[in-house]
Protein backbone atom coordinates (compact mmCIF):
# COMPACT_ATOMS: atom_id res chain seq x y z
CA UNK A 1 0.00 0.00 0.00
CA UNK A 2 1.70 3.35 -0.97
CA UNK A 3 1.23 5.59 2.33
CA UNK A 4 1.80 8.61 2.93
CA UNK A 5 5.27 8.52 4.40
CA UNK A 6 6.56 5.59 2.55
CA UNK A 7 10.12 6.24 1.88
CA UNK A 8 10.39 8.55 4.77
CA UNK A 9 12.96 7.98 7.86
CA UNK A 10 11.79 9.33 10.84
CA UNK A 11 13.20 9.69 14.47
CA UNK A 12 11.19 10.08 17.43
CA UNK A 13 12.82 10.52 20.54
CA UNK A 14 11.63 9.24 24.30
CA UNK A 15 9.19 6.79 22.99
CA UNK A 16 9.62 3.97 25.27
CA UNK A 17 6.31 5.17 25.92
CA UNK A 18 3.58 8.52 26.16
CA UNK A 19 3.51 11.30 23.32
CA UNK A 20 6.83 9.72 21.67
CA UNK A 21 5.43 6.32 21.37
CA UNK A 22 2.14 7.72 19.61
CA UNK A 23 3.30 10.04 17.64
CA UNK A 24 6.10 6.36 16.36
CA UNK A 25 3.04 4.44 15.66
CA UNK A 26 0.86 6.62 13.51
CA UNK A 27 4.54 7.66 11.65
CA UNK A 28 4.93 4.19 10.80
CA UNK A 29 1.15 3.12 9.89
CA UNK A 30 1.63 5.79 7.46
CA UNK A 31 4.55 4.08 5.80
CA UNK A 32 7.82 5.82 7.72
CA UNK A 33 10.65 3.77 8.98
CA UNK A 34 11.01 5.54 12.59
CA UNK A 35 14.27 5.11 14.59
CA UNK A 36 12.60 4.95 18.49
CA UNK A 37 14.63 6.30 20.89
CA UNK A 38 14.87 5.97 24.92
CA UNK A 39 16.33 4.29 27.75
CA UNK A 40 14.17 1.65 29.25
CA UNK A 41 15.42 -1.04 27.25
CA UNK A 42 13.67 -3.96 29.65
CA UNK A 43 9.82 -3.67 31.43
CA UNK A 44 10.69 -2.71 35.07
CA UNK A 45 13.65 -0.39 34.57
CA UNK A 46 11.01 2.51 34.95
CA UNK A 47 7.92 2.31 36.94
CA UNK A 48 5.90 2.98 34.01
CA UNK A 49 5.11 0.43 31.21
CA UNK A 50 7.07 0.42 27.76
CA UNK A 51 10.63 -0.20 26.18
CA UNK A 52 12.06 1.12 23.29
CA UNK A 53 11.96 -2.83 21.73
CA UNK A 54 7.86 -2.81 22.36
CA UNK A 55 7.25 0.46 20.73
CA UNK A 56 9.28 -0.91 17.82
CA UNK A 57 7.43 -4.00 17.66
CA UNK A 58 3.97 -2.38 17.58
CA UNK A 59 5.49 0.31 14.71
CA UNK A 60 5.92 -3.29 13.02
CA UNK A 61 2.40 -4.10 13.94
CA UNK A 62 0.89 -1.04 12.60
CA UNK A 63 3.00 -0.19 9.33
CA UNK A 64 2.49 -4.14 8.68
CA UNK A 65 0.54 -3.12 5.66
CA UNK A 66 2.27 0.58 4.86
CA UNK A 67 5.56 -0.84 4.65
CA UNK A 68 6.18 1.04 7.58
CA UNK A 69 8.70 -0.28 10.78
CA UNK A 70 10.28 0.73 13.98
CA UNK A 71 13.77 0.28 14.96
CA UNK A 72 14.80 0.57 18.74
CA UNK A 73 17.50 2.26 19.68
CA UNK A 74 18.84 2.67 23.35
CA UNK A 75 19.62 6.59 23.87
CA UNK A 76 20.37 8.33 26.96
CA UNK A 77 19.90 12.17 25.63
CA UNK A 78 21.63 13.45 27.95
CA UNK A 79 25.12 11.77 26.73
CA UNK A 80 26.43 13.75 23.43
CA UNK A 81 28.41 10.58 22.25
CA UNK A 82 25.30 8.46 22.36
CA UNK A 83 23.93 10.99 20.43
CA UNK A 84 26.33 11.49 18.07
CA UNK A 85 26.48 7.34 17.66
CA UNK A 86 22.42 7.36 16.57
CA UNK A 87 23.00 9.96 13.72
CA UNK A 88 25.79 7.82 13.04
CA UNK A 89 23.67 4.91 12.75
CA UNK A 90 20.86 6.31 10.95
CA UNK A 91 22.83 8.17 8.23
CA UNK A 92 24.98 4.93 7.30
CA UNK A 93 21.74 2.60 7.45
CA UNK A 94 19.13 5.26 5.56
CA UNK A 95 21.38 7.83 4.33
CA UNK A 96 18.62 10.58 5.18
CA UNK A 97 16.42 11.70 7.84
CA UNK A 98 13.24 13.54 6.66
CA UNK A 99 11.74 13.95 10.19
CA UNK A 100 13.23 14.54 13.59
CA UNK A 101 10.68 14.84 16.89
CA UNK A 102 12.15 15.94 19.69
CA UNK A 103 9.96 14.40 22.59
CA UNK A 104 13.05 13.55 24.68
CA UNK A 105 12.03 15.20 28.43
CA UNK A 106 13.54 14.20 31.36
CA UNK A 107 11.22 15.34 34.38
CA UNK A 108 12.00 16.40 37.98
CA UNK A 109 10.42 14.10 40.85
CA UNK A 110 9.28 17.05 42.31
CA UNK A 111 7.53 18.72 39.49
CA UNK A 112 4.29 18.60 40.98
CA UNK A 113 5.55 20.19 44.53
CA UNK A 114 4.04 23.33 44.73
CA UNK A 115 7.57 24.75 46.15
CA UNK A 116 9.69 27.89 45.25
CA UNK A 117 12.07 27.24 42.96
CA UNK A 118 14.91 28.24 45.54
CA UNK A 119 13.32 25.66 47.96
CA UNK A 120 13.91 22.50 44.94
CA UNK A 121 17.43 21.26 44.39
CA UNK A 122 19.70 22.45 41.73
CA UNK A 123 19.66 19.18 40.11
CA UNK A 124 16.11 19.92 38.19
CA UNK A 125 18.32 21.77 35.98
CA UNK A 126 17.82 18.21 34.03
CA UNK A 127 14.97 19.08 32.37
CA UNK A 128 17.21 21.69 30.76
CA UNK A 129 19.36 19.24 29.98
CA UNK A 130 17.04 16.79 28.46
CA UNK A 131 13.87 18.52 27.41
CA UNK A 132 15.87 21.61 25.94
CA UNK A 133 19.77 21.41 25.44
CA UNK A 134 18.87 17.43 24.33
CA UNK A 135 16.33 19.52 21.22
CA UNK A 136 19.09 21.44 20.29
CA UNK A 137 22.02 18.54 20.09
CA UNK A 138 19.51 16.47 18.46
CA UNK A 139 18.64 18.96 15.73
CA UNK A 140 22.53 20.22 15.16
CA UNK A 141 22.97 16.34 13.72
CA UNK A 142 19.78 16.32 11.98
CA UNK A 143 20.47 19.42 10.65
CA UNK A 144 23.46 18.58 8.99
CA UNK A 145 21.91 15.19 6.81
CA UNK A 146 18.67 17.43 5.97
CA UNK A 147 20.91 20.31 4.88
CA UNK A 148 22.78 18.14 2.74
CA UNK A 149 19.77 16.70 1.25
CA UNK A 150 17.57 19.96 0.93
CA UNK A 151 14.46 18.42 2.73
CA UNK A 152 13.32 17.57 6.25
CA UNK A 153 10.95 18.84 8.62
CA UNK A 154 12.20 19.12 13.08
CA UNK A 155 9.47 19.01 15.29
CA UNK A 156 9.75 20.52 19.17
CA UNK A 157 6.86 18.76 21.43
CA UNK A 158 6.16 22.19 23.43
CA UNK A 159 3.35 23.11 25.50
CA UNK A 160 1.52 26.48 27.12
CA UNK A 161 3.72 26.57 29.52
CA UNK A 162 6.08 28.43 26.84
CA UNK A 163 4.22 31.95 27.97
CA UNK A 164 1.81 30.69 30.84
CA UNK A 165 3.67 29.24 34.62
CA UNK A 166 3.22 26.06 34.80
CA UNK A 167 5.38 23.81 37.30
CA UNK A 168 7.98 26.05 38.15
CA UNK A 169 10.21 28.22 36.73
CA UNK A 170 12.68 25.54 35.13
CA UNK A 171 9.72 23.28 33.47
CA UNK A 172 7.99 26.84 31.77
CA UNK A 173 11.74 28.26 31.02
CA UNK A 174 12.61 25.00 29.48
CA UNK A 175 9.41 25.33 27.05
CA UNK A 176 9.88 28.79 25.83
CA UNK A 177 13.80 28.28 24.85
CA UNK A 178 12.49 24.92 22.77
CA UNK A 179 10.19 27.29 21.01
CA UNK A 180 12.22 30.00 20.68
CA UNK A 181 15.24 27.30 19.34
CA UNK A 182 12.77 26.05 16.76
CA UNK A 183 12.13 29.63 15.55
CA UNK A 184 16.10 30.31 15.18
CA UNK A 185 16.81 27.64 13.87
CA UNK A 186 14.42 28.34 11.13
CA UNK A 187 16.06 31.27 9.63
CA UNK A 188 19.29 29.36 9.38
CA UNK A 189 17.73 26.43 8.02
CA UNK A 190 15.35 28.12 5.50
CA UNK A 191 17.72 28.37 2.24
CA UNK A 192 18.23 24.74 2.56
CA UNK A 193 14.15 24.11 2.55
CA UNK A 194 14.48 22.63 5.97
CA UNK A 195 11.13 23.33 8.32
CA UNK A 196 11.40 23.97 11.98
CA UNK A 197 8.02 24.21 14.12
CA UNK A 198 7.17 24.09 17.63
CA UNK A 199 4.26 22.27 18.75
CA UNK A 200 2.17 22.95 21.98
CA UNK A 201 0.56 20.27 23.43
CA UNK A 202 -2.77 20.52 26.32
CA UNK A 203 -2.95 17.53 28.43
CA UNK A 204 -1.85 14.43 26.69
CA UNK A 205 -3.21 11.31 28.43
CA UNK A 206 0.18 9.82 28.74
CA UNK A 207 0.72 6.50 30.70
CA UNK A 208 2.52 9.34 33.48
CA UNK A 209 -0.26 11.96 32.88
CA UNK A 210 -2.93 9.25 34.22
CA UNK A 211 -0.66 8.43 36.74
CA UNK A 212 -0.74 11.44 38.31
CA UNK A 213 -4.45 12.87 37.40
CA UNK A 214 -4.83 9.14 39.70
CA UNK A 215 -2.75 9.90 42.70
CA UNK A 216 -1.70 13.80 42.50
CA UNK A 217 -4.62 15.60 40.48
CA UNK A 218 -4.71 18.05 43.59
CA UNK A 219 -1.21 19.24 43.65
CA UNK A 220 -1.52 19.87 39.28
CA UNK A 221 -2.38 22.92 37.41
CA UNK A 222 -6.33 23.68 37.91
CA UNK A 223 -6.06 24.38 33.44
CA UNK A 224 -4.27 21.45 33.12
CA UNK A 225 -6.20 18.64 35.32
CA UNK A 226 -9.73 20.68 34.25
CA UNK A 227 -8.63 19.66 30.28
CA UNK A 228 -10.33 16.59 28.46
CA UNK A 229 -6.89 15.28 27.34
CA UNK A 230 -5.87 13.86 23.80
CA UNK A 231 -4.79 10.84 23.20
CA UNK A 232 -0.80 10.25 22.57
CA UNK A 233 -1.40 9.33 18.85
CA UNK A 234 -3.59 12.69 18.16
CA UNK A 235 0.09 14.81 17.82
CA UNK A 236 0.71 12.00 15.78
CA UNK A 237 -1.88 13.09 13.41
CA UNK A 238 -0.86 16.31 13.06
CA UNK A 239 2.48 15.92 12.46
CA UNK A 240 2.20 13.39 9.48
CA UNK A 241 0.01 16.19 7.98
CA UNK A 242 2.60 18.86 8.04
CA UNK A 243 5.22 15.78 7.01
CA UNK A 244 3.34 15.75 4.14
CA UNK A 245 2.11 19.54 3.77
CA UNK A 246 3.98 20.62 0.44
CA UNK A 247 3.83 24.32 1.78
CA UNK A 248 5.26 23.37 4.88
CA UNK A 249 8.23 25.92 4.61
CA UNK A 250 5.20 28.82 4.76
CA UNK A 251 5.08 27.49 8.27
CA UNK A 252 8.87 26.82 9.33
CA UNK A 253 9.48 28.93 12.54
CA UNK A 254 6.26 28.81 13.87
CA UNK A 255 4.74 28.24 17.21
CA UNK A 256 1.72 26.30 17.19
CA UNK A 257 -0.80 24.88 19.04
CA UNK A 258 -1.47 21.19 18.46
CA UNK A 259 -5.52 21.55 18.67
CA UNK A 260 -5.91 24.58 16.15
CA UNK A 261 -2.93 22.72 13.76
CA UNK A 262 -5.26 19.56 13.88
CA UNK A 263 -8.21 21.63 12.99
CA UNK A 264 -6.29 23.27 9.94
CA UNK A 265 -5.78 19.98 8.58
CA UNK A 266 -9.19 18.18 9.32
CA UNK A 267 -7.50 15.91 11.76
CA UNK A 268 -9.19 14.37 15.06
CA UNK A 269 -8.24 12.15 17.70
CA UNK A 270 -8.66 8.57 17.34
CA UNK A 271 -11.95 8.07 18.82
CA UNK A 272 -13.18 10.90 16.33
CA UNK A 273 -13.12 13.77 18.56
CA UNK A 274 -11.59 17.11 17.89
CA UNK A 275 -8.86 18.58 20.66
CA UNK A 276 -10.31 22.01 21.65
CA UNK A 277 -7.61 24.68 22.16
CA UNK A 278 -6.52 25.93 25.21
CA UNK A 279 -5.63 29.75 23.99
CA UNK A 280 -8.52 31.73 26.17
CA UNK A 281 -7.06 30.16 28.75
CA UNK A 282 -3.15 29.62 29.03
CA UNK A 283 -2.14 31.90 26.32
CA UNK A 284 -0.92 32.25 22.84
CA UNK A 285 2.48 31.25 20.92
CA UNK A 286 5.06 34.13 20.35
CA UNK A 287 6.19 33.18 17.30
CA UNK A 288 4.93 33.42 13.83
CA UNK A 289 6.34 31.78 10.59
CA UNK A 290 9.49 33.71 9.79
CA UNK A 291 8.04 34.01 6.20
CA UNK A 292 5.10 36.03 7.88
CA UNK A 293 6.87 38.15 9.88
CA UNK A 294 10.49 38.85 9.51
CA UNK A 295 12.42 38.26 12.63
CA UNK A 296 16.29 38.78 10.84
CA UNK A 297 16.76 42.53 11.95
CA UNK A 298 16.89 43.90 8.62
Amino acid sequence: MNAPLTGKVALVTGASRGIGKGIALVLAEQGATVYITGRTVNEGDYYLPGTVGGTARECDERGAESGGRGIAVACDHGDDDQVAALFAQIDKEQGRLDILVNSATQLSEDLLEPKPFWEKPLSNLEMWRVGARSYYVCSWHAAKMMARQKSGLIVMISGYTGVTYTYGVVFSATKALVDRIARDMAIELEPYDVATVSLWQGLTLTEKAKDNLAKMKGKMTNSVAGQTGSSVEHPGRVIAALATDPDIMDRSGGTYITAEIADEYGVVDIDGSRIQSMREKRGAPLWQPIRKVDYRGK
